[in-house]
């Protein structure tokens, strides 16, 4: 069954308010399409992603071309301070509500407020610790605080590693009275707080059977081994007086079962707490796309996260939410079909929790394609109609653009065959989802590693890279690894990616102009072959992974079938020439596409090629293009910029700059820098923007041991 969306009847009141809004004016030289879901208004930053469309987009411009140069650090604020390894993880983009800025820091997600002029620390709330923190796989992860108001009294919502979820005065960091549930642990306050796990577990098949055979729920270790591990990475979203919580866990790639508890999605009443809905991630018996879970998989299958953060449309009533897949998914024959609601943008009543519509993005996902990237929501003119948009960006480089109100795409999306599996026992869906507008980021991922890609810096180069490929089959974005013992007359399949992890630099919008902004890199590589192991006959026998790496076998839990160590060369299993890979590399782009047309307008490279390039012996004398340098291109859009940094610091793959740290203005409609200042240390994951007392602030996220400010906010200001 390739049942991949639901379109619900158009809301009449909703287009008549679009039409109307035609006729009305929306401020003087401001084009119809600056509308803009809330969020930024009165030069505040209430979501993770400034509006509650995560554009990522402010209509501040006191910062503008002519003075962008005299932009200097206006304070520091160090979040080494409150614990380790912030150096390493530090994702969180602050909110600024009120007066006042929030965020989380260091793995025991320690909420913070913060002076908005000064830096200065305000109040600190920090969880009292508990054995399911410690058990938590994603701790130091969380991506910010959810800020809302009740009674026009300011309330930040946090979800922990631990799986509460708590609700704090904003102004004085004290959990909210009368709210919630106490909890029965030393150190937890009697309000303020919630255990989600007896809401998540209480009505789940396994959980189930593990009471009814005598087992017992402690809310200091969570959930038993056996059964799963839950946790979260983004935080919450409160929309029309609901908090609408976000869940995470362990990467599927890490994943040592495939058993889990799965990833399902709860409304709770940000007045009192009080849990109003759920949302069942994997389909049970009777509901929507349980057809979708052959061999009876829905029964202990688990995950399906929402990792990244949610977005929303007040006025339609919706949360839109994007999922990853069921545990592990090197290898998918024992949950054979197209595994709904993983991989997926869904649109919930946030009322009641009931699905408006979705779409698969891809069908049973055994790529690590997780949707990291945040549905963007604006509104742009597509065929001289007025269009309520949600654009889905991918790792894949992919990017899909539907009505947010109705889930029809915008343009014609195909289903294709793709390279089926020849592993015994496992399972590709015959076709993947393709939209034919907007274009990708990189044309490569329509076509793989195909003649017009490969490397042509000399001829000789580009002779022996065709002829190594000669030895492989070229597929596009979703090539299966083969059995080891194939008698193909080719070597491997080959696959490229256009994208990359949309995770820690996610796309940004401008409602202004419709624009669209991505970062992404250009990656091909020959997946890894998998063998039998022979000792595993029950695919759901709980089993230890000896660890994964680049030269350790990844052990999964399927009927005896091991992911095999890459072959030799490098390249992420394709071979080199001398260390130079087959393709035309494009190691960090940024691409603008107009939405109105879905076509991309430009690409450019972000950083200079990198030394292994410039100064390969193979290319002395040769010119050779610029490609873009280490790290990812992160950007916000204040006013009439497009204000952008490198990234060098991402997860535990710290980067050592190759180039002066700067802070960019560009110009929105053709990615020109315009003016830059020096940065003290490396950008992380994403930048916010707010005005405070008449002074705009532009806030850098940093994080790297080769400078001195890890896990640090940087915010610069005019003089």
């Amino acid at each position: 069954m390739k049942s991949t969306r639901m379109f619900p009847r158009r809301r009449v009141a909703r287009t008549l308010a679009l039409t109307l809004g035609l006729a009305l004016p929306i401020g003087a030289g401001t084009p119809l399409s600056a509308q803009r879901l809330p969020g930024t208004e009165n030069g505040e930053w209430r979501y993770l992603g400034g509006d509650a469309g995560h554009t990522r987009s402010s209509p501040l411009d006191q910062i503008n071309a002519a003075n962008f140069e005299d932009l200097d650090v206006a304070w520091i604020w160090r979040g080494d301070n409150f614990g380790p390894n912030v150096d390493y993880f530090f994702r969180s983009t602050p909110v600024y509500a009120d007066g006042l800025l929030y965020t989380v820091a260091t793995p025991r997600r320690q909420v913070v407020a913060i002076d908005p002029a000064t830096g200065e620390t305000l109040w600190t709330f920090r969880e009292p610790e508990t054995v399911r923190h410690l058990r938590s796989p994603r701790q130091a992860y969380g991506k910010g605080v959810a800020y809302g108001e009740v009674d026009g009294r300011g309330v930040i919502y946090i979800t922990t590693p631990g799986f509460f979820l708590w609700a704090l005065d904003a102004k004085t960091g004290r959990p909210l009275e009368e709210w919630g549930a106490p909890v029965p642990l030393e150190g937890f306050f009697g309000t303020g707080v919630i255990d989600l796990l007896p809401d998540l577990l209480g009505d789940w098949g396994r959980w189930q059977d593990y009471v009814a055979a005598g087992g017992t729920y402690d809310p200091d270790y969570g959930i038993p081994r056996e059964l799963g591990m839950v946790t979260s990475s983004s935080p919450p979203i409160v929309v029309n007086g609901v908090v609408v919580v976000l869940v995470g866990h362990e990467p599927s790639y890490e994943q040592t079962r495939i058993e889990n508890v799965p990833g399902d999605i709860m409304g709770f009443d940000a007045r009192t707490g009080e849990f109003l809905w759920k949302f069942h991630v994997i389909p049970r018996p009777g509901e929507f796309g349980h057809d979708t879970w052959e061999n009876d998989a829905w029964q202990f299958s688990g995950d399906m996260s929402s990792w990244a953060p949610a977005s929303a449309d007040p006025e339609l009533g919706l949360v839109y939410i994007v999922t990853n897949a069921s545990t592990v998914q090197s290898y998918t024959g024992h949950r054979p079909g197209d595994n709904l609601f993983g991989g997926s943008v869904l649109a919930l009543d946030v009322a009641t929790g009931e699905r408006r519509w979705h779409f698969q993005i891809h069908h049973s996902d055994q790529w690590n394609y997780d949707i990291g990237a945040a549905p963007v929501l604006m509104d742009f003119t597509v065929g001289g109609e007025r269009v309520p948009a949600l654009v889905q960006s991918t790792k894949q480089g992919l990017v899909f653009a539907f009505n947010r109100e109705t889930g029809e795409p915008l343009w014609p999306i195909e289903e294709r065959p793709v390279i089926q599996t020849e592993v015994p026992g496992n399972y590709t869906s015959p076709t993947q989802p393709y939209p034919t507008l907007p274009e990708p980021v990189d044309p490569i991922v329509l076509s793989g590693l195909t003649e017009e890609f490969v490397i042509d810096y000399t001829p000789e180069l580009r002779a022996e890279a065709l002829e190594i490929l000669s030895n492989y089959r070229v597929g596009g974005l979703y090539v299966p690894p083969l059995p080891h013992d194939h008698t193909n007359e080719f070597l491997n399949n080959v696959g490229c990616q256009g994208g990359g992890n949309v995770i820690p630099h996610p796309p940004t919008a401008d409602p202004e102009t419709g624009l669209l902004y991505s970062s992404h890199t250009r990656n091909c590589s020959a997946p890894a072959f998998m063998e039998p192991t022979g000792g595993i006959d029950d695919p759901r026998e709980e089993y230890a992974a000896p660890g994964a790496g680049y030269a350790t076998p990844n052990y999964t839990p399927t009927t005896g079938t091991t992911v095999a160590a890459w072959l030799p060369g490098g390249g992420g299993g394709l071979e080199t020439i001398d260390g130079l890979r087959l393709w035309r590399p494009l190691d960090n782009a940024l691409s603008a596409h107009r939405m109105g047309t879905g076509r991309r307008i430009w690409t450019i490279p972000i950083g200079e090629t990198r030394e292994q390039i410039r100064n390969h012996p193979r290319l002395a004398g040769v010119e050779v293009p610029n490609s873009g340098g280490n790290g990812w291109s992160i950007q916000i859009v204040t006013g009439s910029l497009l204000v952008q940094t490198r990234a060098l610091s991402q997860g535990t793959a710290q980067i050592v700059p190759d180039a002066p740290l700067e802070l960019h203005a560009r110009d929105k409609a053709t990615g020109e820098i315009l003016a830059s200042v020096p940065l003290p240390a490396p950008a992380q994951y994403g930048m916010m923007t707010y005005m405070h007392d008449g002074k705009q602030y532009i806030v850098v996220q940093s994080g790297s041991v080769h400078m001195d400010f890890p896990g640090s906010l940087v915010a610069l200001a005019l003089p």
